[in-house]
């Protein structure tokens, strides 16, 4: 019989989605289950829980108290084994049938910042969650023990796995599409992306991420400010606003380009004399995809950002986010080899995940190692 693959809930974009829906290529016969979907048709037949039936399927905050009790009442099903792909509880997934029984893996994008680190996260910095957070230790890290293997997202989340659920993993990083990135340019098919690039300053540091405050774009301000040099920030979320107040508290050319398309955002990344990515992240994708484009990062030496950024040759690493070191920083990235850039992005391709992911399923379940697709082909639907 084959797998089942779990998930948290689906939504259209989002790193642990990519993960999940190269998982569902290289396992293409199991079973998939989440919380419930939101994908807008990205994903199809998989089946949800409980809660996908509830109004708490419109609010995570308030549907996380139930969470860890809808993982626990799931179907029947004959499966062989289960791949828990988990950043919050999917990882406490148990069915009936004989898949109570079949060994568990878990592939972790990090354990429940919400309960373990809310202070990295603001979401879970409230009363009420940190409430809520005192409760759900205990059993979060019980369920953590029932997988028979845990591979980690990076070092960095590693480290937090054996600090909170007290087990040991391995580390497979996620999948970047980094042969897409390294591929020559395709010609913009829209007026609006052709007119977002033809604003665009010359030299610029680029600052690409959701618009929250956790993610730091103030520093990429701050690095532009402190290297003389123009700044592009991309993306969109609430903290636009103060970004802007920011912006125009300075003299120094500061350009927001709104909801890039895939290409515009290739293009950026090609553009610009270094990405500055300040956040503290599980892995880091978008420093990935940079260097994809032969573009070095400027990155925080905390997190997983760390592991694929290499000082010195693909970018640099910034331990104190001073107008000082980050003028070093940023002189230090932009003479690196763009080849370099190139050639380490390439150790987290896509293929180099599907080998080590299906290598170590079949290692620890015993079953017959899963014939990987192509890179190039589609997703199941």
């Amino acid at each position: 019989m084959p797998g089942v693959l779990v998930h948290e809930w689906l939504s259209r974009h989002g790193g642990s989605e990519n993960v999940f829906e190269v998982l569902s290529r290289v396992f293409p016969d199991a079973e998939r289950f989440c919380l419930w979907n939101d994908s807008d048709g990205r994903f199809q037949d998989v089946r949800q829980t409980l809660l996908a039936k509830t109004p708490l399927r419109r609010s995570k905050a308030a549907a996380v108290p139930f969470m860890p009790l809808a993982w626990r009442h799931l179907p029947r099903t004959d499966a062989d084994w289960v791949l828990c792909s988990s950043h919050l509880f999917a990882h406490h997934a148990r069915f009936g049938g004989l898949a109570r029984d079949a060994p568990k893996l878990v592939y972790a994008h990090t354990p429940a910042r919400y309960v373990w680190i809310p202070e990295l996260d603001g979401r879970g910095d409230r009363l009420g969650a940190r409430a809520v957070s005192a409760l759900l230790k205990s059993v979060d890290r019980k369920r953590a023990q029932e997988p028979v293997a845990i591979a980690a997202n990076s070092a960095f989340i590693a480290q937090r796995i054996a600090r909170t659920w007290e087990r040991e993993s391995v580390v497979i990083h996620p999948p970047v599409d980094v042969a897409a990135y390294a591929a020559a340019p395709t010609e913009l098919t829209t007026t609006r992306d052709r007119r977002t690039l033809a604003a665009l300053p010359p030299e610029f540091l680029l600052g690409v991420s959701r618009f929250v405050p956790y993610k730091r774009l103030d520093r990429v301000i701050e690095a532009g400010r402190a290297s003389g040099l123009p700044v592009v920030l991309a993306g969109s979320g609430p903290d636009e606003p103060r970004l802007r107040a920011i912006a125009e508290r300075h003299s120094e050319q500061i350009v927001f380009v709104t909801d890039p398309s895939a290409s515009v955002l290739a293009e950026l990344y090609r553009r610009s004399l270094a990405l500055v990515f300040p956040a503290i992240e599980d892995f880091g994708i978008m420093p990935v995809e940079a260097m994809a484009t032969g573009t070095p990062v400027v990155a925080s030496a905390a997190g997983g950002t760390a592991e694929t950024v290499i000082d010195g040759v693909t970018g640099a690493l910034v331990h104190e986010w001073t107008r000082a070191e980050l003028k070093v920083a940023v002189e230090k990235a932009i003479s690196a080899d763009p080849e370099a850039c190139v050639t380490r992005a390439f150790e987290f391709d896509t293929p180099v995940f599907i080998d080590r992911v299906a290598d170590w399923v079949a290692g620890v379940t015993g079953a017959a190692r899963a014939t990987a697709p192509a890179a190039s082909e589609g997703p199941r639907r």
